[in-house]
């Protein structure tokens, strides 16, 4: 019996360090900055990116919450007036309740698909499929 013990310590001492685990999806916070009385914001699309999402749609979202015109210029977002990232940050936050998370088993492995002119987030973790709103 010593001899296992002995070889269960040298086994445990070869296992890598334990790393604390850090959530598999985080929502990244909002880079930008203002110009006159424009809010530019130049990790949008990679934030749109990374919820598998089309970078137009969530443009659209975060357009009608807020109440302002906007657009994509290259590779950033200009809306037409200042806007706080605090609200910004509330919008996409809200964006990935709506449209990315899934309702029942809270995980991000969904994606959004049109039937008959309905849209659907249906989600590939648990197969639950469910009608979320149009953004037109």
């Amino acid at each position: 019996m010593d001899e296992y013990e002995a070889l269960l310590k040298k086994a445990e001492a070869e296992l890598p360090e334990m790393k604390a685990g850090g959530e598999r999806f985080v929502i990244e916070k909002i880079c930008g900055h203002l110009e006159g009385n424009k809010t530019v914001l130049v990790n949008l699309k990679k934030i749109a990116k990374d919820f598998g999402r089309d970078e137009s749609h969530l443009l659209k979202y975060l357009l009608r919450e807020l109440a302002t015109p906007g657009k994509y210029v290259g590779e950033r977002a200009i809306f037409g007036t200042k806007v706080a990232a605090t609200l910004i940050n509330k919008k996409i936050k809200k964006y990935v309740s709506e449209f990315v998370v899934c309702s029942e088993c809270s995980k991000p492995d969904t994606k959004l698909m049109e039937e008959k002119g309905i849209t659907y987030l249906r989600c590939l973790a648990c197969g639950v499929k469910k009608p979320v709103k149009s953004i037109v």
